[in-house]
């Protein structure tokens, strides 16, 4: 059992202990950090960085917080951290869900355009519901996320737009497989890095029957 008496799961992963909260959680929710060779704290947004990770969970505040002597003492050294940290963090993970949408849209797994999101939707074939920050609130709430299903709004309409491959994208959803839990993922933590600040406040609450949990 977590701490919250959630039973963990397999899916769970490893958990890893936040340097600023210091609460334990699944590592897919928190970003890691290193320190590079000049002392410089460094974002490892893919987790391939070299050096003993640091961990601070995936909301803009906490890695504010973090840059206050949190990562000094984690390191048990002195660091230099980067003005704008939380700022870059938030720049890599949204080209990170870009790149990711975008694998998704080669793989025949993501598709974009509010007819054919709405048609799959009726044909239950949606993972992941995704729309645009800046978007029509009157056109995204005329569809729905599935039960079971995910829902982000995480991306201005030049970022999906730029997954597909297009000038812009208000409307877009992905199937079930590898690439879509990824995309919640990493969709997640950028949500803690731009939440209230692309998103309109009460537009995450996508409506319709079978309205599911939104990320």
């Amino acid at each position: 059992m977590t701490r919250g008496g959630r039973t963990k799961t397999r899916q769970d992963g490893p958990e890893r202990r936040c340097i600023v909260t210091a609460e334990t959680a699944p590592a897919s929710g928190l970003v890691r950090f290193v320190v590079g060779p000049e002392g410089q704290v460094v974002p490892d947004i893919l987790g391939k960085l070299p050096g003993r990770g640091m961990w601070v969970t995936a909301d803009r505040a906490v890695i504010e917080k973090a840059g206050k002597g949190q990562f000094a003492r984690a390191a048990k050294a002195q660091v230099t951290v980067p003005e704008g940290l939380a700022d870059e963090v938030e720049r890599q993970l949204a080209r990170h869900v870009v790149d990711l949408v975008a694998l998704a849209r080669k793989a025949g797994l993501a598709i974009a355009g509010f007819e054919k999101v709405k048609s799959a939707l009726a044909d239950g074939e949606v993972k992941v519901l995704l729309q645009a920050s800046d978007g029509s609130e009157r056109g995204k709430s005329k569809l729905w996320t599935p039960t079971g299903a995910r829902y982000f709004n995480c991306l201005t309409g030049d970022e999906l737009g730029l997954a597909f491959g297009r000038q812009n994208v208000i409307h877009g959803a992905l199937a079930s497989g590898g690439l879509a839990d990824r995309v919640i993922e990493e969709a997640a933590k950028l949500r803690g890095l731009r939440q209230g600040r692309l998103e309109t406040p009460g537009a995450a609450s996508a409506t319709g029957p079978g309205a599911g949990k939104e990320a």
